[in-house]
């Protein structure tokens, strides 16, 4: 399994500071929350974590056996509550595979997920997962679950959920859980928990835009895939450009790949990264993620305007993720790409208000809408179709949304009779003449 996971190979130097703190966490058995922008590397992160044989010994530093379970949560079709357990029991049945617990073991929490498949019975479920990782502890494991792109659950947890949760460790004292999410789930889902209980149970840590030596371990990485070939001098501008941030970095590798003729200058390689299309829908993606108050804060810093305390308070997230750097005693936003984008945002929103012509992929995806005319066009297929490029990045929920809503738009402007119907928990489908 290793060998498949390109991050298993990066130094152990990679996000050290982070790779620290997790595990003293996990050594204490705390709940942890990993809080970042979206799309800002987690996951590429977590998958060096999970995945690199030394991190246990290096960063845990504890005698005892850690088995790891990585629940992506983006493989969820429906993102509610008895899918996520069953997709939870799942992965607890794919983890113990790839360990050497007894073959008897293995097979009774094998047999634990099918009859949960046959009863589909929610509360069998969670005790499914309950008895199986007791069962895992029972052969010396210490299980920890990790819950990657949580915030896709925001509208279907409750307290009973967390109830659930708690109920798991309360009975089993060595598992742990550690989630991620583009917010604090204080502010994610702020009516679930009591009050008294945050500090107890969830340990935020926030993860910023990776560091230049690791943004380029990224680079390294990836960059034969691509068959990106860079001038020293281009690479660490670029390096410059995208300011740690994973999915940046990612779409310029795809830009540079698709792209026919070389680049020769720095200012070709920033303008052409800030007009194409995938990175201008990343940047949209990261704004409408804020909140008003972080957006006016972003404002108020791009327009070179002095911030009252009041509103730095209010938007102290923009600086525990990374939004916002410090130079002495100056504030400026994270990557020229961003940077651009929010100084363009006032003046061109009307502008696109206005446009009725389709961009390149509202242009593809309209045309696919057409090619399947009166037929459901599931959620996967679309990403196959307008995204074959980024499909292995993972492709959001916002972004296939987006898209969506400004086909849907563009049609009204056109006065046109078409369509495109939302058809729950499986995709969309185009109506009309």
């Amino acid at each position: 399994m290793l060998d498949r996971v390109i991050e298993a190979n990066y130094p152990l130097t990679f996000h050290q500071e982070e790779a620290k703190e997790l595990g003293k966490h996990l050594k204490n058995r705390h709940a942890v929350v990993l809080i970042g922008m979206k799309k800002v590397g987690i996951s590429n992160f977590l998958r060096f974590f999970l995945n690199n044989k030394d991190i246990p010994g290096t960063y845990i530093q504890d005698y005892k056996k850690h088995l790891f379970i990585s629940i992506e949560l983006n493989d969820l079709v429906e993102c509610e509550i008895a899918p996520f357990w069953t997709l939870t029991l799942k992965r607890i049945v794919d983890a113990v595979e790839e360990y050497p617990i007894d073959e008897k073991i293995k097979k009774q929490i094998r047999n634990l997920f099918l009859e949960s498949i046959q009863l589909q019975d929610l509360f069998f479920t969670i005790d499914s997962v309950r008895l199986a990782l007791l069962k895992i502890t029972e052969q010396g494991y210490l299980p920890t679950m990790f819950f990657i792109r949580f915030d896709r659950m925001r509208d279907a947890v409750t307290p009973e959920f967390f109830a659930n949760l708690e109920g798991i460790r309360a009975t089993n004292q060595q598992v742990t859980f550690v989630f991620t999410s583009y917010q604090p789930l204080k502010r994610l889902i702020p009516l679930v928990f009591p009050k008294t209980s945050w500090a107890v149970f969830f340990k935020n840590i926030y993860i910023p835009p990776a560091k230049k030596e690791d943004i380029e371990t990224i680079f390294n990485a990836y960059k034969k895939n691509f068959g990106v070939i860079l001038s020293e001098e281009l690479k660490h501008y670029l390096f410059e450009i995208v300011d740690g941030y994973t999915q940046y970095l990612q779409l310029a590798l795809i830009y540079l790949h698709d792209k026919k003729e070389p680049l020769k200058t720095k200012e070709e390689l920033l303008k052409d990264l800030i007009n194409d299309e995938r990175i201008s829908l990343q940047s949209e993606e990261l704004w409408e993620s804020l909140d008003k108050n972080c957006q006016n804060t972003l404002l108020k810093i791009a327009n070179g305007k002095k911030l009252l305390s009041e509103e730095k308070r209010k938007s102290i997230y923009l600086w525990n993720t990374g939004f916002v750097r410090v130079s002495g005693a100056n504030n400026y936003i994270f990557s020229k790409l961003f940077e651009d984008f929010v100084k363009q945002k006032d003046k061109e929103e009307s502008v696109k208000e206005a446009n009725s012509e389709f961009s390149k992929k509202e242009n593809i995806l309209f045309n696919f809408f057409l090619e399947n005319k009166d037929k459901i066009c599931e959620r996967e297929q679309i990403i196959e179709k307008i995204w074959p490029e980024e499909e292995y990045l993972g492709v959001s929920d916002w972004a296939i949304d987006k898209l969506i809503a400004r086909v849907r738009s563009k049609l009204k402007l056109q006065k046109n009779n078409y369509e495109i119907q939302t058809i729950k928990t499986r995709g969309y489908k185009l109506t009309g003449v």
